[in-house]
């Protein structure tokens, strides 16, 4: 599969990004979808993930502002984010994957698209 990401940009706090990813194939073939960030100097961190046909899961910083989504018929995912703040900041990178129990597992990433917040 070949995931590319797109919507990426530079906005200032406050303001409003929507990150989509395309996939090469029918995502109706993964168990789940989700987003990660790398944040300038740190490690990879958890954004959201997505099952198919049920929930959807978000780490505790992002809560509240952003909003996972999943269109199975263009084949593409969606990651619309509000109020975003300078730490919001790094590379996206979508991805697929699968769930054990609660657990979302990562397996193929993209390359990503760049976000920056200003203060």
């Amino acid at each position: 599969v070949q995931l590319v990401e797109y919507g990426g940009g530079t906005v200032q706090a406050g303001g409003s990004l929507r990150l989509s990813c395309s996939a090469s194939m029918s995502v109706a073939r993964f168990n789940g979808m989700g987003w990660y960030r790398e944040p300038p100097g740190k490690q990879r961190e958890f954004v959201a993930s997505i099952q198919f046909g049920s929930r959807a899961n978000y780490a505790d910083s992002v809560q509240g502002r952003f909003t996972i989504s999943l269109d199975t018929i263009s084949d593409t995912l969606y990651l619309q984010m509000n109020g975003l703040q300078p730490e919001d900041s790094g590379n996206y990178r979508c991805n697929t994957g699968r769930f054990s129990g609660d657990t979302y597992l990562p397996g193929y990433f993209g390359r990503g698209t760049q976000v920056t917040v200003s203060s």
